[in-house]
Parts: structure tokens; C-alpha cells; sequence
């Protein structure tokens, strides 16, 4: 067969298409998608009050209220799915705080959330003997994700 600039360009083709097809497949939940403010938690200054971020991490307490529930959160990078990423890295502390009531026992410490809402202030809370000032967010969205679980996967050989 004689040589086609056309033909040797098929695999490439095929491999960036298949690319871009898996990327598409990495998408946020309807609720968690939009454009947001590049802040991490712990680089937040009282100038980004009102800015609309896009936080995540894992819930270190819950506090119920009379009117809302606020809750205290690691926050960790997010994936592109605007799942934290489950690693240690810390981009510092935050509270979410939302009108309702969310159940403590269901929103327990290590579980990995998501909100999306507006920087509204700053509170200090202490740990331990610090005082820690973390930006404070009012909610829109409060995504609760799935326990991610372990799994063990044991291959048999067979008896040969």
C-alpha cells in the first residue's frame, strides 16, 4: 500500500479524539458547575467579601442553629469534578453556613463536601490554644458526596 500523509494521521486523530471524549466525561454535578473566584480559604482578605467561590474539603464539625446550620470545613484542592481530592494537603479552614437543618449525624467529620456561595465574613475560632480566622461562606449549595470506600481486589491464581 503507497504511503498517505492523510492515512498516517489517523492515529493521532483517533488518539486526540479519544482524549477529549474521556475529559468530557470528568464533569462537575449540575449544581456544582459555573465560573468561579481563584481563592483558596486560607488566601482569602477582607477585599473578597462577596466573592462567589467554589469550596470543598472534609467536615471537621457540624453547629445546627435555630434558623441555619453552619458548618467547619478542611478545605482541600478540588477535582474536576469539584470533588475534594481526597489527599492531606490543607488550603486551610472555612465555614459554610446555610439556612435549614443538616443533620450532624449524617454530615460527619471526614465526610467530603462541596458548596458553592459567597464569601460574607470572617469569624476566629479557636483550636487548641490558636485563634484561627477563617472566611465564613453563605451557601447556595451544599453537596454532600458519596463515602468513598476501600475495596480489595484479590486475584485467584488457578491450581496450576
Amino acid at each position: 500500500m503507497p504511503y498517505s500523509p492523510r492515512l498516517s494521521r489517523l492515529p493521532a486523530l483517533a488518539g486526540i479524539t479519544t482524549c477529549l471524549l474521556l475529559a468530557g466525561c470528568v464533569t462537575a454535578p449540575k449544581p456544582l458547575q459555573g465560573q468561579y473566584a481563584l481563592l483558596a480559604p486560607n488566601g482569602t482578605k477582607d477585599a473578597d467579601n462577596g466573592a462567589s467561590v467554589r469550596w470543598g474539603g472534609r467536615v471537621v464539625s457540624v453547629e445546627p442553629q435555630a434558623d441555619r446550620t453552619c458548618i467547619n470545613v478542611i478545605a482541600q484542592p478540588l477535582g474536576p469534578n469539584a470533588q475534594p481530592d481526597g489527599s492531606d494537603t490543607s488550603l486551610g479552614r472555612f465555614r459554610a453556613c446555610r439556612a435549614g437543618f443538616y443533620d450532624p449525624a449524617v454530615f460527619k467529620a471526614n465526610r467530603e463536601v462541596t458548596f458553592v456561595g459567597r464569601v460574607e465574613g470572617f469569624d476566629t475560632v479557636r483550636i487548641g490554644d490558636y485563634d484561627y480566622r477563617q472566611p465564613r461562606v453563605a451557601a447556595d449549595v451544599v453537596f454532600l458526596w458519596p463515602e468513598r470506600r476501600q475495596v480489595d481486589v484479590i486475584i485467584e491464581r488457578g491450581w496450576w
